[in-house]
């Protein structure tokens, strides 16, 4: 996964959910440390005896379970809570299993809420709001719905870890993420192509098969060709037949 995400066409940086995250993480980290100091552990029954008082009659059995439950062993249930916030806090900041972190958070801040806070007692007189750790919760639960809206953290262990464990997911998103599929490429069949050697700086030429053109006109006849040589000479003739009377023979006519 690319560490941007697309919305309305415009790039939007994963980052700032991230940020979000880590913010929010950095703030609970604060309010568990300050359940460590010895002031927490000394009024932790008495926070929960006096969220009590002044509920309505139809709450009194469930503020009762939790102050009989506690009321033994104050000191473990202080340090528990004390233990569960500092791991929210750190799995928070880390990006470690968020889905299971965040239902947790979301669970343990409605937890808070219905018992050390009394529901934040809107019903009773001089209530002014309805206590924090249901804005807790509720921020707990908006990391969760922005978590299964855009997939992994790049910023978090989970983004790590899911590479290396292939069940990781299952406590870290909401479904499992899309996987790149590898691109095989097909075999291209051989032909014969016509291909141009491109010149620098411009594309190559698209590669034609090779196919039979029609057939070209016929040229002019060429000169005509010097005349060859003579042959040889034939053989003699028959003797003529003799003179007719009366012609003077040659050698007469030289005496």
């Amino acid at each position: 996964m690319t560490s941007k995400a697309i919305v309305s066409g415009k790039p939007v940086p994963a980052w700032p959910k991230d940020a979000l995250r880590v913010s929010f993480g950095i703030i609970w980290l604060i309010d568990a440390i300050l359940k460590w100091l010895p002031g927490f552990r000394s009024g932790y029954m008495g926070m929960i005896m006096g969220e009590a008082q002044g509920q309505p009659g139809w709450l009194h059995w469930w503020f009762s379970f939790w102050v009989n439950l506690q009321h033994s062993e104050v000191a473990f249930f202080a340090y528990m809570v004390a233990a569960l916030e500092t791991l929210i806090a750190v799995a928070v900041i880390l990006g470690l299993a968020r889905k299971i972190t965040y239902i947790s958070a979301v669970t343990f801040s409605l937890l808070i809420w219905a018992t050390a806070e009394g529901f934040g007692g809107p019903y009773t007189s001089g209530a002014a709001d309805i206590g924090t750790a249901i804005i807790y919760a509720v921020v707990f639960a908006g990391l969760l719905a922005l978590m299964a809206y855009s997939g992994p953290a790049r910023y978090s262990a989970d983004y790590y870890l899911e590479k290396k464990i292939s069940w990781w997911w299952k406590l870290a998103e909401i479904r499992r993420p899309a996987r790149a599929q590898p691109v095989t490429q097909q075999p291209v069949p051989a032909t014969t192509a016509l291909t141009t050697e491109p010149a620098t700086g411009t594309p190559a030429a698209t590669a034609l098969p090779l196919a039979a053109g029609p057939a070209g006109l016929s040229g002019p006849a060429g000169p005509q060709g010097p005349a060859g040589p003579a042959g040889p000479i034939g053989p003699a003739g028959p003797a003529g037949p003799a003179a007719s009377a009366g012609l003077v023979p040659a050698g007469r006519l030289s005496a």
